[in-house]
C-alpha cells in the first residue's frame, strides 16, 4: 500500500454492541479484510471503556465500583518515577493493555488466517483521556500540576505497546488516537491547558511519536480542524455524516493536507439504529460526494479525494444492536465497492 492511497477501503472505530469477543472479530474480520481491527467492548465490561480501558499503571490509578480516578493523596511518586524512566528507556512493555481491558484485542491476535493489507488500533487521546480521568475532588487531571505533564507520556508507551502487539497481525499498522472531547474546544468547559492550539499539537504530537506506523486522529464532533491539521497526523476521521460542513470550512488546509500524502477518513455510515435503517448504499453514496464535492472546487480532483480516503462508520458502533452492527458493516462495505468502480 503506497503511502494513504487507501482508495475508500474500510474499518471502523473501535467499540461495538457485542460481550462476546470472539464473536465480535469473527464479524469484524469478515467485512473488514483490508483493514481489520480489534473490538472495544463497552458493554461487556466498565474495564472496556475508552477512557479505563488504557489507565493500567497510571499513577495513583483507582478503578472501583464502575467509577475510576486518580488519588493525588496516595504518595505517587515510586510509580511516577517508573513511568518517566519507562519513557525516557522506551521500554514499552512496562504498560501493556491487560486481557481483561482489551478482550477484543487479544481476541484478534488469537484470530488464525489473516493476511489483511494494513491493522488498525486505538489509544484514547491526551486531551479526551486527561479531561476525563479527574483526580477525586473531580477535578480534570491534566491540570494536576506534576501528573498533568505525565498524561501524553503515559499514553506514548501504551500506543507503541499495542502496536507493537498488533504488528504480529500486519507489518502495516494504522493507529487511532481518539480525541471526542476536542469537539469542546472553544467551549467554556475548555479552558486553561486546552485552550492552547500550540500545547494540544505538543501533546498529541508526543503520543504519535510513540507510533511507527501511520497515524490517525478521530474527532466525531465539529472542532477547529485547522489546530488538528498541524500535528503530525496522516490521516484525518471526522463525522461526515453529520458534520461535513464543518471540515468544508477548511479547504486550503484540507488540499495541503491531502497533497502532501494525507488521508480523508469519512465517518459516513450512521451509528444510531433510527438513521441507519433508513440509509442504502445509494443514499450514503450521495451523501459522501456531497461531502467531498467541496474540496474538488480547490484544485483537487474528485479521483485524488477517493484514493486519499477511507471509510467508516461516524463513530464507535456500540449504540446499535448487533444485527445492526452487521447491517453497518454491509452498508459500509457495499459503499466502498461502489466508490471503487466508479472512481478507480
Amino acid at each position: 500500500m503506497s503511502n494513504t492511497e487507501f482508495s475508500c477501503l474500510t474499518t471502523i472505530t473501535q467499540s461495538v454492541p457485542h460481550t462476546d469477543a470472539k464473536k465480535a472479530c469473527a464479524l469484524l474480520t469478515r467485512y473488514l479484510k483490508d483493514i481489520p481491527t480489534w473490538p472495544q467492548l463497552p458493554k461487556k465490561t466498565f474495564l472496556e471503556n475508552m477512557y479505563v480501558q488504557f489507565s493500567e499503571g497510571f499513577p495513583g490509578v483507582v478503578v472501583e465500583n464502575n467509577r475510576i480516578y486518580i488519588d493525588t493523596e496516595k504518595d505517587f511518586t515510586k510509580s511516577l518515577e517508573a513511568l518517566y524512566q519507562a519513557y525516557l528507556e522506551n521500554d514499552v512493555n512496562k504498560y501493556p493493555v491487560s486481557k481483561d481491558y482489551a478482550q477484543g484485542l487479544y481476541a484478534l491476535l488469537e484470530q488464525e488466517g489473516l493476511s489483511p493489507k494494513a491493522v488498525k488500533g486505538c489509544v484514547t487521546g491526551p486531551l479526551s483521556w486527561g479531561m476525563t480521568i479527574t483526580d477525586q475532588n473531580k477535578r480534570a487531571i491534566l491540570y494536576h500540576e506534576i501528573l498533568g505533564d505525565a498524561v501524553p507520556k503515559f499514553l506514548k508507551l501504551k500506543v507503541a505497546w499495542e502496536e507493537k502487539q498488533l504488528q504480529k497481525i500486519s507489518k502495516n499498522t494504522i493507529m487511532f488516537v481518539d480525541e471526542p472531547y476536542m469537539a469542546s474546544y472553544g467551549s467554556s468547559i475548555a479552558a486553561g491547558v486546552f485552550s492552547k492550539p500550540e500545547k494540544i499539537v505538543e501533546m498529541i504530537n508526543e503520543v504519535f511519536d510513540g507510533i511507527s506506523g501511520l497515524k490517525a486522529i478521530h474527532c466525531c464532533g465539529n472542532t477547529d480542524w485547522a489546530i488538528l491539521l498541524k500535528t503530525k497526523m496522516d490521516i484525518l476521521n471526522f463525522d461526515a455524516y453529520a458534520y461535513a460542513s464543518s471540515l468544508a470550512l477548511y479547504p486550503d488546509e484540507v488540499k495541503k493536507f491531502i497533497s502532501r500524502g494525507g488521508c480523508v477518513a469519512w465517518g459516513i455510515v450512521p451509528n444510531q439504529m433510527a438513521p441507519l435503517l433508513k440509509e442504502s448504499v445509494a443514499s450514503l453514496k450521495d451523501r459522501l460526494e456531497e461531502a467531498m464535492a467541496p474540496f474538488t472546487r480547490n484544485g483537487l480532483s474528485i479521483k485524488d479525494i477517493v484514493k486519499h480516503s477511507l471509510l467508516l462508520p461516524c463513530c464507535g458502533l456500540n449504540a446499535l444492536t448487533e444485527d445492526g452492527t452487521e447491517q453497518a458493516l454491509k452498508l459500509l462495505t457495499g459503499l466502498s465497492a461502489e466508490m471503487r468502480k466508479k472512481y478507480l
